[in-house]
């Protein structure tokens, strides 16, 4: 365990490993999922400086793509993207079943005035527009999934897409508390949802827990757990699944070659002619790809052979 200091409060505790977590209770009227993602929302803030309010909206994307990952089959993929006309431009997160999950947001560089309560302007930040599902079955099908933002604060939002979009009752909750050093400090999450059959002493039995956590960030600062956060929900919960999550990327040197390719040939002899090689940065993890003169004429090569 690592033992981080809580820049605003001052306090100490024991950070554990990022989990994301699948439950039902109430005899499998109430599907909860809990994450825990503060090693995978500092890698993306590493990887891509963002400063707090951007660190903040991406890290909230990625908790809540996680766990609706969860629900999906282990050879699906789902990303979600936050289509907002504020500062930040597009969110997009992707996640696997697996827990392997990657995301970035178009300008990570942005300031806000804290909101009316003192926090970070999330909602501003994001503004008004569209959220996207979109899940990849794996065998060259795509499903599309939307509805609009609430309040560009991401909970609301996914909250209103499950009832909308996919008629599930849920409650939806998402945090990151950000330190002075632009690192955050806590992450996570939880989806509790109704299920068919639901009756109203359900109903009762999830606004209790939810009582139970207002904030997710401040109930993180004190418990950095997933089972926590998820007990405390669900105190009878029974836990059917446990997964580690990790920052991973797909890209590779093979994958954007094919993007080289695409751009046709004359490009690549443009590219060729005026600066002798190439070079390209992955969207979702911001590694760089350095391409040479050598490479460009092999794709060239192979473009000509199989014109």
């Amino acid at each position: 365990m690592q033992s981080v200091v809580d820049a605003n409060a001052g306090g100490n505790f024991e950070l554990e490993r990022d989990l994301l977590i699948r439950a039902t209770a109430r005899s499998g009227r109430v599907r909860i999922f809990a994450c825990l993602t503060t090693a995978l929302v500092g890698e993306m803030q590493r990887r891509h400086d963002t400063w707090p309010v951007a660190t903040a909206a991406l890290g909230r994307t990625a908790s809540v793509a996680t766990m609706m990952a969860m629900m999906l089959k282990n050879s699906e993929r789902l990303t979600v993207k936050i289509d907002g006309d504020g500062p930040l431009g597009q969110i997009w997160v992707e996640a696997t079943p697996d827990g392997d999950v990657r995301g970035y947001v178009d300008e990570p560089h942005v300031h806000l005035p804290p909101n009316a309560i003192g926090k970070l302007d999330v909602g501003g930040a994001v503004g008004n527009g569209q959220l996207y599902v979109i899940r990849d079955t794996g065998l060259r099908d795509y499903y599309t999934s939307g509805s609009e933002l609430q309040t560009g604060e991401i909970g609301d939002d996914f909250t209103y897409y499950f009832v909308r979009s996919e008629q599930t009752p849920s409650a939806v909750g998402a945090g990151v508390l950000v330190g002075t050093d632009n690192r955050p400090i806590c992450a996570g999450g939880f989806i509790v949802q109704l299920m068919s059959g639901y009756t109203e002493a359900d109903v009762a039995y999830v606004e209790q827990g939810l009582e139970r956590v207002p904030s997710v960030t401040n109930f993180l600062q004190e418990h950095p757990s997933a089972e926590s956060l998820l007990l405390t929900l669900c105190p009878d919960a029974q836990i059917l699944q446990i997964n580690d999550i990790h920052f991973r990327c797909r890209c590779s040197y093979e994958r954007l070659s094919r993007v080289l390719i695409s751009l046709g040939r004359a490009e690549l002899v443009s590219m060729r002619e005026q600066q002798g090689q190439a070079e390209i940065a992955c969207h979702f993890c911001n590694n760089k790809y350095h391409f040479s003169a050598q490479m460009l004429d092999d794709m060239i090569e192979k473009l000509d052979q199989n014109a």
